[in-house]
């Protein structure tokens, strides 16, 4: 096997360069076959730019999971961003992003999926995973207050719709034959609205 062709790169377009390579073996290889080695190789660096720029493996996952969540949130965000004032469109907005082809993908899920096999056993992984989902659980509420649920249903109403997207997501990207994008869209809502009903905003 011949050696990779080592190359030159500023230090965050080579930080950036090693998060992308770290995704793409976890997503192709789990956690296991994520080693110094062979994210060096698919980077198409020398081993020790891992410890140089990263101290070693393990900081290198965990700076690609905080990655790969802040891309994803951006993507929600600016879902929100392009709804409109409207705070019930928002909102969807916000919940049915997850099912847009650039996050409801296969090799997405691979990597995530290599994420969560980490969360018990790494408590830096685990603590960003907390992270990730309490500022979606925020979000959620937030947008959920401006449609009116009452403060008491909030908690709840974002832990139920944060459930049932992982759960929709999944199905799309393992089975897209059985559920496409605009039916679990419409499931979504059709949840949504079922909470608004148990839960109406307090008269003026």
């Amino acid at each position: 096997m011949s050696k990779p062709g080592f190359t030159r790169a500023e230090p965050d377009a080579r930080r950036l360069s090693l998060i992308a390579a770290t995704a793409r073996v976890l997503a192709r290889d789990g956690a296991s076959g994520a080693s110094v080695r062979a994210i060096a190789v698919e980077a198409a660096v020398s081993p020790g730019l891992v410890a140089h720029h990263f101290g070693g493996v393990d900081a290198l996952i965990a700076a690609t999971y905080a990655h790969v969540g802040e891309q994803v949130a951006a993507a929600l965000d600016a879902a929100v961003a392009a709804a409109g004032s409207d705070p019930q469109a928002r909102l969807i907005a916000y919940v049915t992003a997850s099912f847009a082809p650039s996050i409801a993908d296969r090799n997405l899920l691979a990597t995530w999926t290599a994420f969560w096999g980490l969360v018990i056993a790494r408590g830096e992984i685990a603590a960003l995973h907390d992270t990730q989902y309490a500022r979606y659980r925020a979000e959620l509420e937030r947008l959920l207050a401006a449609c009116g649920l009452q403060s008491s249903a909030r908690r709840r109403a974002a832990i139920s719709i944060a459930a049932l997207v992982d759960g929709l997501w999944l199905e799309l990207c393992l089975s897209p034959a059985i559920l496409d994008a605009d039916e679990a869209r419409a499931i979504a809502q059709a949840h949504i609205a079922a909470l608004f009903q148990s839960h109406p905003a307090p008269p003026n």
